[in-house]
């Protein structure tokens, strides 16, 4: 069994979101936890963890919603963490990619969110883009736990994100041909990693150019497997306790 720990589902990507569940399921790819980090997304994400016992969520705003997000729209997160289901507070953090205009707002939405998770001991899931120092900055001022999403740092940085409790989210990056991703897991401890997808986007080979889902975890698993020289069967049994630890599953 394989846990997909972050991926997004929405009617907007998939025109069967039950069939999407059931390849999943067959491909032994269960439970996932989808994130919502728009307003949106966070509801319908929170509908289908209702339709389906297998389907949990995280949630929390997204840093590309920092100019849009009210104190009132906090408050009704605080409101929706407390749901059967959420199992953590994200995908949250800073992403400075296309500029950083509005750091100040990023930062703000970001440590908000974090003092949410502390103060219902939610683990949180970060997203940070071209943003690592401030990331780990913020970071260290709060007592969070958790996952960094779609983790393709060096070995430097992933050590520095370790030591401060944190696992890593490897995902389909650590397939493509060229990421020296491959090289980072290598050097970390199983236990220290956990699966994800971001489906709809990063599928991993051989199936690049295709929309991603959580049925490619075990394409993952694979590359996983072949870095550290062990077998698919035993990257799922660790992966899988790591994901259920971190996110209470049991």
């Amino acid at each position: 069994m394989f846990i997909d720990t972050h991926c997004h589902l929405s009617k907007e990507d998939y025109e069967d979101i039950n069939q999407i569940v059931l390849d999943d399921r067959l491909a032994g790819v269960t439970p996932i936890i989808i994130s919502g980090c728009t307003k949106d997304s966070i509801l319908e994400s929170l509908e289908y963890s209702k339709l389906y016992t297998d389907v949990f969520v995280t949630i929390g705003y997204h840093p590309s919603e920092a100019d849009f997000i009210t104190d009132e729209d906090l408050l009704k997160l605080e409101e929706q963490l407390q749901f059967d289901k959420v199992v953590g507070v994200g995908e949250i953090g800073l992403d400075y990619h296309y500029g950083k205009e509005n750091r100040s707002k990023q930062i703000s939405l970001f440590e908000k969110q974090l003092v949410l998770a502390e103060k219902y001991h939610l683990p949180v899931v970060i997203h940070s883009r071209d943003a690592t120092m401030d990331t780990i900055h913020i970071l260290k001022k709060h007592s969070v736990f958790g996952v960094i999403h779609c983790f393709s740092g060096s070995l430097e940085t992933a050590k520095e994100y370790i030591k401060l409790g944190f696992l890593l989210g490897i995902g389909g990056v650590v397939t493509f041909k060229n990421s020296k991703l491959g090289d980072v897991v290598s050097n970390i401890p199983l236990e220290k990693i956990v699966l994800e997808t971001d489906s709809p986007y990063l599928t991993p080979a051989p199936y690049r150019g295709k929309k991603n889902s959580s049925k490619y975890i075990p394409f993952i698993a694979e590359k996983i497997a072949s870095c550290k020289n062990v077998s698919v069967d035993f990257v799922a049994e660790v992966t899988t306790k790591n994901a259920k630890r971190t996110f209470h599953l049991d």
